[in-house]
């Protein structure tokens, strides 16, 4: 990909490069929130680890190999977001930073509201694809893990069991992965490469790791 070519062009020239800057824009997958909770009033509480989201990791092996290339890394990523919500903010959020790679990852909430959202997903993230790709920044899209198979007989909390029985019906059936394979064609459509960690996902469930 061309940002590989620019972080090695400013590996080689540190004060004559631009510093290449990758946005990451998505959902709470993006965001880093891998865990829920009930406050004391009721309401559902999100706990946030942005080290231990995806792009956190990019930046370290991006340390590793060019050390004395500073990548910018954006984390443009908001729990509870959708496809038309990163729409809606894309110029603001990423755009604004001119990223030279821009990793576009939703799916999850979408599909969450049904069969009924996978036009309107397909179309902002058409339009995601288009306005980053008119900006000049190479784009790949970023399926998500999967949704939760079971709900667990641990959970006691009304609210958060409620929520585990709704995704287990958009995981099995059928709905997140019918969202998902209408983003791998969208992405398809323009030019968009595709890192299909869904797949991964379901190959490791399928042999039950």
């Amino acid at each position: 990909m061309k940002v590989l070519e620019k972080i090695l062009a400013k590996s080689k020239n540190l004060q004559g490069v631009k510093t290449p800057v990758i946005a990451c824009l998505g959902d709470s997958v993006t965001q880093g929130c891998f865990e829920v909770y009930i406050k004391n009033n009721g309401d559902i509480e999100t706990v946030f680890d942005a080290e231990g989201a995806y792009h956190a990791y990019l930046k370290k092996m991006l340390s590793v190999l060019f050390p004395s290339v500073p990548v910018t890394v954006i984390n443009a990523g908001i729990s509870g977001d959708s496809a038309e919500g990163g729409l809606a903010r894309l110029s603001r959020d990423v755009l604004s930073f001119s990223p030279d790679l821009t990793i576009v990852s939703y799916g999850l909430n979408d599909a969450s509201q049904g069969m009924d959202k996978l036009p309107r997903y397909k179309k902002a993230l058409g339009e995601i694809f288009r306005l980053l790709k008119e900006s000049g920044s190479e784009v790949i899209f970023l399926t998500e893990n999967m949704m939760n198979t079971e709900v667990s007989c641990h959970i006691q909390e009304e609210a958060i069991r409620a929520l585990a029985e709704k995704l287990q019906t958009v995981q099995m059936t059928g709905i997140l992965e019918a969202f998902f394979a209408e983003a791998k064609k969208t992405a398809e459509e323009y030019g968009v490469k595709v890192c299909d960690v869904y797949e991964k996902w379901k190959r490791m469930d399928a042999i039950g790791v």
